[in-house]
């Protein structure tokens, strides 16, 4: 193949269906590109056919799916063994419930517009973060109230409400308030409190639109840190993690690398994909992949 104008398309399978995405494939390819097209069943698939991609000389695979999809596609890239040609370009095709990821750098909505973007659009250097030396996420770690939210919010309410279930979920487990008890450092940086949000973002907004680390950038080596201690009231929590309003009750903190202690078992959730342990060494990957984005994207320094 043609490096220079093909593409493989890992569709989740929740939406390979999609008309609108059958449709901008067909426009496409109409205009010369060459373009697969993979649909993944079960965990691991992605990471299979994105080195099938890399086996041809594909110039760009698109992430068709939500926050976890693009991160399991990411990690794969970057997990791919150098050989003859570079890596592959990352694409973004939004399909997922939250599309935190995607919103913040202002993918398209529209799946024509967006794929006319992942494949033609400008590529730029990015960044990754590692935890523990193996897992991998592009948008946010978060411990906490904020995880729980996130990963116990039932498929039928994100079926039908979107990223707004995270909130509606939210709300109706306000009794269940727990801080994780914990120890975070880094070089020049100490924290030991009762956290009841922990953000860790190379990416700025999770758990369905709210800016947990408003000020994280994608290519700038560092990750921002949020931390929500225990607030006053339950009315002055609510208002910080859903509004994003200030609160004096937050601290954000940006470094290369940080670790995560604590002394019960601990879950960090790594873009939708729990992670549970009490120890955790979190550090940027510089300039790890190159991903197609808007020219303005605003989570670009």
């Amino acid at each position: 193949m043609n490096s220079a104008s093909s593409a493989l398309i890992i569709l989740n399978g929740k939406g390979a269906n999609h008309p609108d995405i059958r449709s901008a494939i067909t426009q496409l390819r109409e205009r010369g590109h060459k373009i697969l097209v993979r649909v993944t069943w079960e965990h691991g698939d992605a990471k299979r056919y994105v080195e099938e991609g890399y086996k041809l000389n594909i110039d760009t695979i698109v992430a068709g799916g939500g926050d976890g999809t693009i991160n399991e596609v990411a990690a794969a890239i970057a997990a791919l063994q150098l050989n003859h040609h570079p890596l592959p370009t990352l694409g973004i095709l939004p399909l997922g419930t939250a599309n935190d990821f995607a919103t913040a750098c202002q993918i398209p909505a529209d799946l024509h517009n967006a794929l006319e973007l992942a494949i033609n659009g400008t590529a730029v250097a990015i960044d990754l973060a590692m935890v523990n030396h193996q897992h991998i996420f592009i948008n946010m770690a978060t411990g906490g109230f904020g995880t729980k939210i996130t990963t116990e919010t039932p498929a039928a309410l994100k079926a039908a409400f979107g990223g707004f279930s995270y909130l509606l979920h939210g709300i109706s487990q306000v009794d269940s308030l727990k801080a994780d008890t914990c120890t975070i450092t880094s070089d020049g940086f100490h924290w030991s409190g009762e956290a009841l949000v922990i953000g860790i973002g190379n990416g700025k907004q999770a758990g369905g639109g709210h800016p947990i680390c408003p000020e994280a950038k994608i290519n700038d080596g560092q990750l921002q840190l949020s931390i929500m201690m225990t607030a006053d009231s339950l009315q002055s929590f609510l208002s910080s993690l859903f509004s994003g309003k200030d609160n004096e009750n937050i601290v954000f903190s940006n470094m290369p690398a940080l670790e995560i202690t604590a002394p019960h078992e601990m879950i960090l959730n790594l873009d939708g994909e729990p992670l549970k342990g009490n120890k955790f060494s979190i550090e940027v990957m510089p300039c790890a992949i190159k991903c197609r984005l808007p020219p303005d994207c605003p989570l670009l320094i």
